[in-house]
């Protein structure tokens, strides 16, 4: 078998991977989207071909032979992008690490190195492979030289022999300097013939052959414009030819013996990976089945068979395990703990009886390192124990860090921080239902010894890259505090009046059935009204409504459907109750039944601390920050929530306009800060600015479009996004965003500079420095780079609100202590907090936690905060 030499063209590669893909840097602020692009077709070559000889050609310079004969040659393209220019060093460096060899030569292009090695490589019986995104490549393919162009994206190639090329374009390979002879190269500014295409081109081809038989035998060509154009431009045809061929003899000083490529050292390429951030593609260098891209020393678990003060040093990881996600209820499999001396493992009985286990736990000077301070901290509360000195939370550290990752297990963040060697849970646990612990205990110790050393190795690892990123203060002063309070108030729970809401159950199936009656009325006939198949031939058959969307199994009955046919006819709001009241009955009455505890009647909801990308919490399991609240049924859910004491009251407080008071402090709008300073309705004040009248003059529709617009520009919305909000068309939706923007110049000064700093950067910020990163900013396809800028200009304002409450979380759980309330914090809802407290404390609590939500942050206008309280949470809103 013949051996394998493969040529890459390295400048086109690079420019290809730069504008497939978004704009990504690593943690040091490099730019890597072009590196990481070229990285994964050299991975995807070195897999599947396997070469011999590999060589990188790169272009040495702007200036070649070629401009003696044309000095526009390539005049019209633009200048590279610094963002790709400064890749080329690093993608050297990458090269370097990987050990293959690059070279360039002065004066001449990638082209005339790779054609003049691929030609010597090739009368030598060599198999060659050339790959690039230029089509002049293919004037090289021969019977043992092929051209793998690059079709979509970067590892997405065709690869053309001499049968497949004529296939394509119907061509033979000498024949593509004729064919770009004539028909030129916009993107080389190569002139060609003008107006000659390619389907022409090859149309002058099939009958002459080549560009000299053409001229030859011009009286012979058809079509009296087409001859006169190859007169004229004669001179250019054979100057594009020039151009366009490849110098297969090209003084090169780098032989076929050069090229030699044994393979590259695992090692190198690894920590090179690691440098640049390059986390998902560490696996695909790791060397032999079983060695793993870092030498990680095989560990030594011990089963505790007695718990004494000996075995803690004061700076322990800890990893609490359970099976399956809702703590709540999972047992505790066990625990691991591993300090410098040793690597524990212990059972939750062994833990909950050792008074020794307890003193360590609970003393705050003994550090513990852990995953997901929340879950320990539930998870412990229900043996009564009270952790405290959690220092170190792996979980929230990486969240911080990659915030947009969906996956914050230890397996995968130890890959992404350079660490390997932990086996994934479903490698020793099973999958679903049959998700167990091993049999083996050796297997089972290990591995979970094994995720409490990630935790221990891993600390450094995270805090130094918070640290870089100037993120410590916020991991550490807000979202580490903030997860022990979490912990308690998930444990804490809510109380739920289980009859009410059985009563409430039995309402709302009368209501549904009644709704359901008026339905078949309207209809004229009863049908399975949950059955879109039966539903749609009533709405558009028998009743003839305008059909909106088919889909493959026939109408589309969804729910954007009906609301743009809900003035079409009274069937249409009907149908709508009644699925709004469905999903209340089933999501919320009967799933809040399902996981109520049978014998407390607590709801133990879990908040997510490290899920959203904006830093708002989110509620699972269920979800109480979604209770329907337009509907009054739906608001009725809440009168079930109740105090857990006989006396006390549920007290509500939330924020007023907060996104709208951030927005005005970040922007710096003088009008803006003007208006929240005065105590105005900020919605009036911008319907007076948009409609030019007076506040006095200001409408309830004119302010109600005042406020979608408001908190539309908070959201980044567009004109097609306002215009579908308030039933207008597009072009007055831009009239308002434009008499917005003109009374508020500061806001789109704002959301201007915002935008062009995510371009340079990457990404945006909150006060508190929470990252959101935004691959596609500079994305070419117009839908995600728009996404892209609205997001960039409304998370700063979300995440910044979102952690203002998360401070004031923080400020009223440490005065609630200092000052012995009794009153504790039950649950937030975005901008809300609910607590329950003692009817007598209601008054002091009013000012205090007024006067902590208000002053937890020093804003250029003032906060402005809202309470209310009453016996249900119903009635404390």
């Amino acid at each position: 078998m013949a051996e394998k030499v493969v040529l890459i063209d390295g400048n086109s590669i690079a420019y290809r991977a730069f504008f497939a893909l978004p704009l990504l840097n690593n943690d040091k602020g490099v730019y890597t989207n072009a590196v990481y692009g070229f990285t994964t077709m050299l991975l995807k070559i070195l897999e599947e071909d396997k070469p011999d000889h590999l060589l990188v050609a790169f272009d040495a310079g702007k200036t070649t032979f070629r401009h003696e004969t044309y000095k526009e040659y390539k005049g019209g393209r633009q200048k590279t992008p610094s963002e790709l220019s400064e890749q080329f060093p690093v993608l050297k460096e990458l090269l370097d690490a990987f050990g293959v060899k690059y070279y360039q030569l002065p004066q001449y292009e990638a082209d005339d190195i790779i054609g003049t090695l691929a030609t010597k490589a090739g009368d030598k019986g060599l198999d060659v492979k050339v790959i690039s995104g230029d089509k002049d490549m293919l004037q090289l393919v021969s019977d043992n030289i092929t051209v793998s162009l690059t079709k979509k994206g970067i590892t997405n190639v065709d690869t053309y022999d001499p049968a497949f090329l004529m296939e394509k374009m119907e061509v033979r390979p000498d024949q593509i300097i004729d064919l770009k002879a004539l028909m030129g190269d916009s993107s080389d500014n190569i002139p060609g013939v003008p107006g000659v295409g390619e389907k022409t081109a090859v149309k002058l081809l099939k009958q002459f052959d080549k560009l000299e038989q053409v001229y030859d035998n011009l009286g012979d060509v058809s079509g009296k414009k087409l001859k006169e154009k190859l007169e004229t431009h004669k001179d250019d045809a054979f100057m594009s030819k020039e151009l366009v061929t490849i110098n297969r003899t090209s003084p090169i000083e780098v032989t076929l013996e050069d090229l030699a490529f044994p393979g590259y050292e695992s090692q190198k390429v690894t920590q090179f990976f690691k440098e640049l951030g390059f986390q998902s593609l560490l696996s695909r260098v790791q060397g032999e089945e079983g060695e793993t891209t870092q030498d990680l020393p095989e560990i030594k678990v011990e089963k505790v068979e007695e718990i004494t003060s000996d075995l803690f040093t004061g700076k322990e990881s800890m990893v609490v395990e359970m099976l399956y996600d809702n703590y709540h209820q999972a047992p505790i499999e066990g625990i691991a703990i591993v300090n410098d001396d040793h690597k524990y493992v212990m059972t939750i009985e062994q833990a909950a009886e050792s008074e020794a286990f307890k003193a360590w736990a609970e003393d705050p000077s003994q550090e513990k390192w852990v995953f997901d301070a929340k879950a320990v901290t539930v998870a412990l509360l229900r043996y009564d124990i009270h952790v405290k000195g959690i220092s170190f939370d792996l979980l929230l550290g990486s969240y911080l860090i990659n915030p947009a990752e969906n996956n914050h297990d230890i397996p995968a963040i130890s890959h992404r921080m350079g660490e390997t060697g932990v086996q994934y849970d479903e490698e020793v646990y099973g999958k679903g239902a049959k998700m167990k612990r091993p049999d083996d205990e050796d297997t089972f110790h290990h591995h979970i010894g094994r995720k409490a050393d990630m935790v221990y190795r891993l600390k450094s690892v995270a805090e130094d890259q918070l640290k870089q990123n100037e993120q410590f203060d916020l991991y550490k002063e807000l979202e580490m505090p903030l997860a022990l309070i979490l912990g308690q108030m998930e444990h804490r729970g809510v109380l739920l009046d289980v009859d009410r809401l059985r009563g409430m159950g039995e309402e709302l199936e009368g209501r549904l059935e009644k709704v359901k009656a008026e339905i078949y009325e309207l209809a004229g006939e009863s049908f399975n009204l949950n059955s879109p198949k039966q539903l749609g031939p009533v709405l558009f058959e028998r009743l003839e409504l305008p059909v909106i969307k088919k889909t493959k199994t026939g109408y589309s009955t969804s729910a954007d459907v009906l609301e743009q046919l809900q003035d079409q006819h009274e069937i249409i709001p009907k149908i709508l109750l009644y699925r709004q009241l469905g999903k209340l009955k089933s999501t919320y009455i009967e799933g809040l039944l399902k996981v109520v505890h049978e014998d407390s009647h607590k709801i133990h909801t879990r908040f997510n601390q490290a899920l959203t990308q904006t830093g708002r919490l989110s509620s699972i399991d269920p979800n109480l920050q979604n209770i329907p609240i337009r509907l009054e049924e739906g608001r009725k859910i809440r009168q079930a929530f109740v105090p857990s004491k006989e006396g006390w009251v549920m007290f509500a407080s939330d924020y007023s306009q907060i996104e709208l008071r951030v927005l005005a402090h970040i922007a710096q709008d003088e009008k803006l800060m003007e208006a929240f300073k005065e105590g105005l309705d900020i919605h009036t004040q911008t319907a007076s600015e948009v409609f030019g009248v007076s506040q006095e003059e200001v409408t309830g529709d004119m302010r109600r479009q005042a406020k979608a617009v408001n908190f539309g520009i908070v959201y980044g919305i567009s004109d097609y996004g306002l215009s579908q909000s308030l039933g207008i068309t597009r072009k007055e939706a831009q009239a308002f965003i434009d008499k917005y923007f003109e009374s508020y110049p500061g806001v789109k000064e704002y959301m201007d500079e915002t935008v062009r700093e995510a371009k340079r950067t990457g990404y945006v910020t909150t006060f508190m420095n929470r990252r959101r990163y935004l691959p596609d900013i500079t994305s070419r396809n117009f839908n995600k780079r728009s996404f892209a800028e609205r997001t960039a200009m409304n998370s700063p304002i979300q995440g910044s609100a979102a952690d203002i409450i998360k401070k004031a979380m923080i400020d009223l759980d440490h005065r609630l202590k200092e000052e012995n309330f009794e009153a504790r914090m039950l649950l937030q809802v975005h901008d809300e907090l609910i607590l329950e407290a003692p009817e007598e404390e209601i008054e002091k609590l009013k000012e205090v936690v007024a006067s902590v939500m208000v002053e937890t942050v020093d804003l250029d206008v003032p906060l402005e905060v809202d309470y209310s309280y009453g016996p249900t949470w119903y009635d404390a809103k």
